[in-house]
């Protein structure tokens, strides 16, 4: 054979291993730099809005306008409680009527009449329902799906085509106590005409204040504050969130 070919033969063998070498080590590093869920095995990022940052306390299990945390399943949403009273209902909800008794359901909330106004409420079981609250959760008994929200269990039912309110099944998480303070609760009466948007804002700005100057917190355990100074703090936090309200031009009760 020439030996003038030997050489050059040598040399596209000596190119193509180093060609094969830097691919081997880039493709080492993209495998190191690619996020966890892209290979198997790993265990997936928790659901959203479940994971609390480090140095983030947990979610208030109650809001400033008394919603409470309805934290089964991981379902992370917050719901008025059972009682609480409404002037209007909702934007959008949707009518229902059975066993004589009209009720009234939007955003997962239901509804029903009461003393000048609607009162939250637990739907009965057997209401049939068209559609599912906007945020839900799916769980599995007995492997069967229920739908889930603000303590109330939906299930599929194929002869109605719709779904309908049942029992817990068997095996459920048991319903938690609400959290205290449901006395800090302030009813509002709008004297001007104000919208539910306003009458939010303005609840919001006077909770705000009223923490400022008062130390007490309703959405925080105990508002936050020693036990000894609690009920005088709560009750100081109550007058200055009704001269606020009543400033605003609201009737407070």
């Amino acid at each position: 054979m020439n030996s003038s070919v030997r050489p050059a033969r040598t040399a596209r063998a000596l190119r193509t291993w180093i060609g094969a070498l830097a691919f081997s080590v880039a493709a080492a590093g993209f495998a190191q730099a690619a996020p966890p869920d892209a290979h198997h095995g790993h265990r997936p990022a928790p659901p959203e809005g479940r994971a609390v940052a480090p140095g983030r306390s947990a979610p208030p299990r109650r809001l400033y306008d008394g919603r409470v945390l309805d934290d089964r399943y991981h379902h992370g949403r917050y719901y008025p409680p059972v009682g609480a009273f409404h002037r209007e209902l909702p934007p959008g909800y949707r009518p229902y009527f059975y066993r004589g008794r009209h009720y009234y359901f939007e955003g997962g909330v239901w509804y029903a009449p009461g003393a000048a106004g609607f009162v939250v409420v637990r739907p009965p079981v057997g209401l049939v329902v068209g559609v599912l609250p906007p945020f839900y959760s799916t769980i599995w008994f007995g492997g069967l799906p229920y739908y889930y929200a603000d303590d109330v269990y939906y299930s599929w039912d194929p002869s109605l085509d719709a779904y309908v309110v049942v029992d817990p099944p068997a095996g459920a998480t048991p319903t938690a106590p609400p959290p205290a303070a449901a006395n800090d609760q302030l009813i509002l009466y709008p004297k001007n005409g104000q919208s539910a948007d306003q009458q939010a804002a303005d609840r919001y700005d006077c909770h705000r204040w009223a923490k400022e100057q008062t130390g007490f917190d309703p959405t925080l355990p105990g508002g936050g504050v020693a036990s000894v100074d609690h009920e005088r703090r709560r009750e100081d936090y109550r007058r200055a969130m009704t001269a606020c309200l009543e400033a605003r031009g609201y009737e407070v009760k």
